[in-house]
């Protein structure tokens, strides 16, 4: 029940943050795809056994430049999307997944980019007894990120135009439960699209100069939480508490660079230390001090871009203490901030290291 009110939060907090209060033109989108599973891992090799094959289903609002973030993006579309998956696989199953989604246009508005993040649901998650084979999926609600490249023209025939391209999707529940090795599905697509209003009017030229986004050096402090558990099934579920403070310059209305330190107290880690530690005698190499510190700590670079109130974090760090050899010495996190009031913002991100899931974060924190 936990798992499924946390991921009902993040759906809720972006649903939320994405709306906007005009009335925009909408249009609909149907699609279907087909194509391979990336075999991210060694590990899920058994799990490749067909082509996964779907379909996806999109209602978008338009844009037309009423503010500012608009006409900065080139008039974007936001809208919500279902879409299934088949895996063509025993042990996968099938998956559903709902989303919320921003959809960024280039070359004459002739290529969409579509960023989506969302709550997936598995037919088959990992069971130690039923479906042991499935390490991907630990839980049966998981977190849902796509990205979808196209090219799209409107209003061929009438109302009704065409969108073909390629899509990446990928579930994982971010390690809150093992195992989690998570899928990554590479598809090609092809759709229509039909416009419920007629043509979209674009309102232009009204954005302040640039130099309206000189800013000073910014201080920030964040803190972030949630729950994890250790690369092993049914090591127990545990609160984590990530500290970070980085500092941040401005260069330009979309743009800032990031300079930080990470503190991460996971305490999942503090229970496989002892795992280890029981599991390898003293003479094997593998052998861990059940005393050994939990702790880590980080220095990273990141970047930031602002859209409206949302912005989108993409961090790297490197553990400058790290005394229990776990993972690799490089971290990332990719996330989502949304700015409450002034300079407060709260937020949810992904921790990693390369393929590997870490944790999924809820944050909070301020800009000073």
């Amino acid at each position: 029940m936990k798992q499924k009110l946390f991921f009902f939060l993040i759906f809720t907090y972006f649903l939320s943050f994405s709306q906007e209060k005009e009335r925009n033109n909408t249009y609909f989108d149907a699609q279907v795809f087909r194509g391979n599973i990336y075999k991210h891992t060694n590990d899920i090799g058994h799990l490749i056994t067909g082509h996964p094959n779907g379909l996806m289903l999109s209602y978008n609002w338009k844009t037309n430049g009423k503010k500012e973030w608009q006409q900065v993006y080139n008039y974007p579309d936001y809208g919500v999307s279902f879409h299934y998956v088949d895996f063509k696989n025993k042990y996968l199953g099938h998956n559903f997944a709902f989303g919320i989604h921003y959809n960024f246009y280039f070359l004459n508005r002739n290529l969409m980019l579509r960023i989506s993040q969302g709550i997936g649901i598995t037919s088959n998650p990992y069971h130690k007894e039923t479906n042991n084979k499935n390490n991907a999926f630990g839980t049966k609600i998981m977190d849902n990120t796509y990205a979808l490249l196209q090219y799209k023209k409107e209003n061929i025939i009438d109302r009704i135009g065409l969108q073909a391209g390629f899509l990446l999707t990928h579930f994982s529940n971010g390690r809150i439960k093992a195992p989690n090795s998570g899928v990554n599905t590479i598809v090609f697509n092809l759709g229509l699209n039909y416009n419920l209003d007629e043509k979209q009017e674009f309102i232009i030229d009204s954005l302040p100069p640039k130099s309206n986004y000189i800013e000073r050096i910014k201080y920030n402090i964040a803190f972030r939480t949630g729950v994890s558990e250790g690369p092993i099934p049914d090591i127990g579920q545990r609160q984590f508490y990530h500290f970070s403070l980085y500092a941040d310059k401005r260069i330009g209305r979309k743009n800032a660079l990031q300079l930080g330190t990470d503190v991460f107290l996971s305490r999942y880690l503090k229970d496989y230390i002892q795992f280890v530690a029981v599991a390898f005698p003293k003479e094997h190499k593998n052998y861990t001090d059940p005393n050994t510190d939990y702790k880590r700590i980080g220095l990273f670079l990141g970047h930031e871009l602002f859209i409206n109130k949302l912005s989108i974090e993409t961090q790297v760090g490197y553990y400058v203490y790290k005394p229990f050899n776990y993972e690799s010495d490089v971290y990332q996190r990719v996330g989502a901030k949304y700015y409450l009031y002034k300079n407060w913002f709260t937020g949810v991100s992904l921790k990693a290291h390369g393929g590997r899931a870490e944790a999924i974060e809820t944050s909070i924190g301020i800009r000073l």
